[in-house]
């Protein structure tokens, strides 16, 4: 991003790429931040409606069924299929191994410990400098590959996967702590508060710092 793209708009590589020009805050912050609350919030306040008022059952099929209605509205929207495929994918797996289970504890245990194995992803990606907090941006907004290269998106992008990864991390522990010592309610109320506006706090601060740091 940044003033980086700007200075080589110009160049043949930037123009074989589509020729980018600098995204401004509210445009990458605004593609972002409404899949992180539909995907984050929608599908588990479905769970537990339908858990509440039918069971285990229909908590689960209700949370995949509002998930695959997110993924058709994702894709119609032109978002990254790799990545809408792989949340249906997980939902799906999710789903079946809870059914099979038929334990709430079970089925809400898988997200946790994915996110956990997404924190260590991030960690690891910055530390062979391929920075996996790149690769989500670029999903949000187009960046060449040459400047994917550069040590200047590496640096950037890769204190931002160390931040994610750490946070991931951090959330998992405390959820996994409240589900296995905590009430179904507790549980909820600790999910949303680690989840949907602590990350878009800090989806905003990485919007802000990569336009900063690569102006």
């Amino acid at each position: 991003m940044g003033g980086t793209v700007v200075r080589a708009a110009a160049s043949a590589p930037a123009q074989a790429e589509g020729g980018l020009t600098r995204p401004t805050f509210r445009q990458v912050f605004g593609a972002g931040a409404p899949g992180f609350l539909r995907e984050g919030f929608i599908p588990l306040g479905a769970f537990y409606a339908g858990l509440r008022l039918q069971g285990l059952a229909a908590g689960i099929i209700a949370a995949a069924l509002v998930s695959l209605l997110i993924y058709v509205y994702e894709r119609r929207r032109g978002r990254d299929g790799l990545l809408v495929r792989i949340s249906l994918g997980f939902v799906a797996v999710q789903s079946a191994v809870g059914l099979l289970a038929h334990s709430t504890t079970v089925y809400l245990a898988q997200p946790v410990v994915a996110t956990a194995i997404w924190g260590l992803a991030f960690l690891v990606s910055a530390a062979i400098g391929r920075p996996l907090a790149g690769a989500l941006a670029n999903a949000w907004y187009p960046l060449p590959r040459w400047f994917r290269e550069t040590p200047e998106y590496k640096r950037v992008f890769g204190i931002e996967s160390v931040v994610w990864g750490l946070y991931f991390v951090g959330r998992s522990a405390l959820r996994l702590g409240t589900l296995l010592n905590g009430s179904l309610e507790n549980f909820l109320l600790i999910t949303f508060l680690s989840g949907t506006p602590v990350m878009i706090l800090l989806l905003a601060w990485s919007v802000h710092y990569s336009l900063r740091k690569l102006s």
